[in-house]
């Protein structure tokens, strides 16, 4: 099973936090970007999409949305 990042461009506030949290998931130019959009799972996938300000980033295993976490 491998997950899927997703950000959403529109809500992105470009603050950096996914980035400095998951350098090896997350890029910063104008927006964030997924470096993959498909990765092994990894928890720290989850912790980026909790710690998003803007909560505009999205994981998803199998089509069902597991990150953010409530």
């Amino acid at each position: 099973m491998t997950w899927q990042l997703r950000v959403d461009k529109s809500v992105c506030g470009a603050t950096g936090m996914c980035a400095a949290l998951a350098p090896e998931l997350f890029v910063l130019d104008d927006w964030a970007e997924p470096v993959k959009p498909e990765i092994e799972p990894d928890e720290i996938a989850l912790d980026a999409a909790d710690q998003c300000p803007m909560q505009a980033i999205t994981v998803l295993a199998d089509g069902k949305e597991i990150g953010p976490r409530p």
